[in-house]
């Protein structure tokens, strides 16, 4: 049975040369300055990591350069380390995708859609995100909140009737914002977490074949999905 040394120094080699061929395998340049710099021009995994590696790589050093005796290292890795590095190296070389992890079916809805119906649906399946269509064309995602700020803005010029009100007249409720992105199905969970990060007005990422937005919709993920949020929908 391995050593929990031998397990850290296999990963570790491991990640070492995916941080080589990720820089192009640049000479002279050792694990620690090539952890810095891939941490300086991308995000996700290394970024997160990048303390966690730089304490690695200390280890790594006693681990090979400091052994007493052939059998005997000064340094041995306790069970969190090891199991850290693993988890490191699975993030970095076999990266959960969007597919299948948020694979699901999702209805869209046409832009006619009376708002009656809509309320209804969220009524009976508790949906929380509408997507919006003209005839296989994309228009835009209702939300709860953009419906909420809907009706709230239409409630101050008097009594509301929803008679003859369609969804369509939701999409502009909110200014024009973009509350919603596009990606493919190979993207990575970090990547997606990566959005939400970066755009807070981002309330759902949608899935499709080729990142296009007129094409079937393959899942959607809601900032609670990525950061294990209590969810109280369904969808």
């Amino acid at each position: 049975m391995a050593s929990g040394a031998d397990l850290f120094l296999s990963s570790f080699n491991r990640i070492e040369k995916y941080l080589r061929d990720a820089l192009d395998n640049p000479r002279n340049m050792g694990f620690s300055e090539m952890v810095r710099r891939l941490a300086k021009s991308q995000k996700g995994t290394i970024r997160k990591a990048e303390d966690d590696l730089l304490q690695m790589a200390q280890l790594r050093n006693a681990i090979v350069h400091e052994k007493i005796g052939e059998n005997f290292v000064i340094a041995e890795p306790n069970q969190w380390v090891v199991e850290r590095i693993q988890a490191i190296e699975k993030e970095l070389l076999q990266p959960d995708r969007v597919v299948p992890k948020f694979a699901k079916k999702v209805t869209g809805f046409e832009k006619d859609l009376p708002l009656t119906e809509l309320l209804k649906t969220v009524a009976q399946k508790r949906y929380s995100q509408f997507p919006l269509y003209d005839k296989g064309q994309f228009l835009g995602l209702i939300t709860l909140r953009i419906l909420g700020y809907w009706f709230a803005k239409e409630s101050q010029t008097g009594t509301l009737d929803l008679a003859g009100r369609t969804a369509a007249e939701l999409l502009h409720a909110d200014g024009k914002r973009a509350n919603y992105c596009f990606v493919s199905p190979d993207t990575t969970i970090s990547e997606v977490e990566e959005l939400f990060q970066k755009n807070t007005f981002l309330e759902a990422v949608l899935i499709t074949k080729n990142q296009d937005p007129n094409g079937n919709l393959l899942g959607i993920i809601r900032p609670r999905d990525i950061f294990n949020e209590e969810s109280v929908e369904d969808r």
